[in-house]
């Protein structure tokens, strides 16, 4: 039987990853990574991918209150071999313990940039049009009179 070759990650890639990242939350939230810039920041972890062979992890952060996050995730891919020593008991029957990458979580700017479009006075036109219902379906619409 041969398996799709469909982009989408498998039921396992998807609950490992939320296993992941509820154990890299919990490393977070006790303060266990020991470096200066990390201890005072609130680290967010959004989401986990999972490589297909569940080898990699790559967790998409946030840093709440800071505009910069690339400090934050250049400190913790320095520490991400302590990391996931930390994730060893949380994780224990895994068969490989996956190697963690840490990127930037672009996914709330999309969604700020989304949102102000949707806000801008162009898109707001044409939604109040929508509203009134006439002019929605447009201005030569009349009763189907003819002149």
């Amino acid at each position: 039987m041969a398996r799709s070759s469909s982009s989408a990650p498998s039921q396992r890639m998807l609950s490992v990853g939320e296993k992941v990242r509820h154990a890299l939350t919990e490393i977070f939230q006790r303060g266990e990574v020991r470096d200066p810039l990390i201890e005072k920041a609130v680290v967010s972890v959004s989401e986990v991918r999972m490589s297909p062979d569940l080898k990699i992890a790559t967790a998409y952060v946030t840093v709440l209150g800071q505009d910069d996050t690339e400090p934050f995730v250049a400190a913790l891919n320095r520490n991400a071999k302590y990391i996931r020593g930390r994730l060893t008991p949380a994780l224990r029957q895994m068969k490989y313990m996956p190697e963690v990458r840490f990127r930037t979580d672009t996914s709330f700017d999309n969604f700020a940039r989304i949102d102000a479009i949707l806000k801008s006075p162009e898109v707001q036109r044409d939604l109040d049009h929508d509203d009134d219902g006439q002019e929605a379906r447009g201005r030569d619409d009349t009763d189907g009179e003819t002149n």
